[in-house]
């Protein structure tokens, strides 16, 4: 099975090459080598895609959007994929950006959307808690109405790249005394706003890109709640709904997965190369069997979301997206063997085709961080459940 585009997608593909080449090319190749400059690569790489309307692709035209194919859409991730251009910063452009131009008022659109797009304002996101995390409705944290102003105290957990933010935005109770998933509402929340305090989170490899954020009784203004009071689960459905499309990062793990066959066909075995072993040649394609049918399905489920409605298989996409991510750092992992253990930090800042050796000791760092792939955006388990009940029905 392949697919086939139009000339005239073709034709669409050549013109996001050619704008996705005014990334500057060396900051291309940090990204490819996993050495990106935080955060002042993540800010240029987005403004150069936003000065070139791709930013926005998939918002409101009247907020910078385009009147895109679900195809044109796919095609943009996938060449910035193949392109190594960085990702765009999803907290800004497929959470909180759409949330705004879907639910808030006038005043919000105008003060944060523009802002929001060229990354003059980094946000990051305060859904998670330390007994709220696949259960989000189970949040603790509390908004109290005072005035012009709501009270908020709690805490959240696993903020990503909180560290390089100015906003966040929060989901909190409002209403404590109906069902959970119906008293809560989101703020918008300058983290310069006293009674804010971040402390990192060291992971498992070693690295520092997630935090825990306290409340104790930050002010914010009233008019920086998005929508209405208490309606704020319908936003976070929405907001989840456009993170599960986007974490099935199928164009990265066709990269990850293209790597390793350069790598599996660069390391010697006993009788040729790894690559040439027949179970391990097998084990690559089943997987870009597995990637393929997982690209076919992500096509049919935001064709099927092009009226800005969640669609409950984007948990199809997250679960089976997340296990191919991890499959294929296992791979690489795998390709490296013992060369793997020294995997102590590399000083190398050349291009993005990397050696062998330096790829074997980033293998293991990778792969243990790529198991947190199963819990953002909702955990394999709770997709699995939502699968069961909105998709097949049981």
């Amino acid at each position: 099975m392949q697919l086939e585009f139009s000339p005239e997608e073709q034709a669409f593909r050549a013109e996001i090459q050619t704008l996705l080449a005014k990334v500057p090319q060396e900051l291309r190749d940090r990204n490819a080598a996993g050495k990106m400059n935080y955060p002042d690569d993540m800010i240029a790489s987005c403004r150069i895609l936003n000065e070139n309307g791709l930013a926005t692709a998939h918002w409101p035209v009247e907020w910078g959007g385009k009147d895109w194919s679900p195809i044109q859409h796919h095609i943009l991730k996938e060449e910035m994929a193949l392109a190594h251009v960085p990702e765009l910063l999803a907290f800004n452009h497929s959470m909180i950006g759409p949330v705004i131009a879907q639910f808030g008022s006038q005043e919000l659109k105008e003060r944060f959307l523009a802002k929001t797009a060229n990354v003059d304002i980094w946000w990051c996101q305060g859904f998670s808690e330390p007994e709220a995390g696949s259960d989000l409705a189970s949040l603790k944290t509390k908004a109290v109405r005072d005035g012009d102003h709501y009270v908020i105290n709690g805490q959240k957990t696993w903020t990503t790249l909180g560290q390089y933010a100015d906003w966040i935005f929060v989901l909190a109770r409002t209403n404590p005394d109906v069902k959970k998933q119906a008293g809560i509402s989101m703020f918008l929340v300058e983290l310069s706003t006293p009674g804010i305090e971040m402390r990192p989170i060291q992971l498992i490899d070693g690295g520092v890109e997630v935090n825990e954020v306290f409340f104790e009784d930050v002010r914010v203004p009233a008019e920086q709640m998005v929508g209405e009071e208490n309606s704020g689960w319908t936003q976070a459905k929405f907001l989840l709904g456009n993170e599960r499309v986007g974490i099935a990062r199928v164009g990265e793990t066709k990269v990850k997965l293209a790597r390793a066959k350069k790598l599996a066909g660069e390391t010697r075995t006993a009788t040729g190369t790894l690559l040439e072993d027949p179970q391990f040649a097998a084990r690559i394609a089943s997987l870009e069997n597995d990637l393929l049918a997982l690209e076919v399905t992500q096509l049919r489920v935001v064709a099927s979301s092009a009226d800005g409605k969640p669609n409950p298989a984007s948990s199809l996409l997250k679960l089976r997206g997340s296990q191919l991510q991890q499959e294929t750092t296992e791979l690489l992992a795998d390709i490296a063997g013992p060369d793997s253990l020294p995997s102590s930090a590399i000083d190398a800042t050349g291009p993005a085709d990397i050696d062998v050796a330096e790829w074997a000791q980033r293998s293991v760092p990778q792969y243990l961080n790529f198991r947190k792939v199963s819990i953002y955006g909702g955990s394999n388990e709770v997709q699995r459940q939502i699968i069961d009940k909105a998709v097949l029905g049981l």
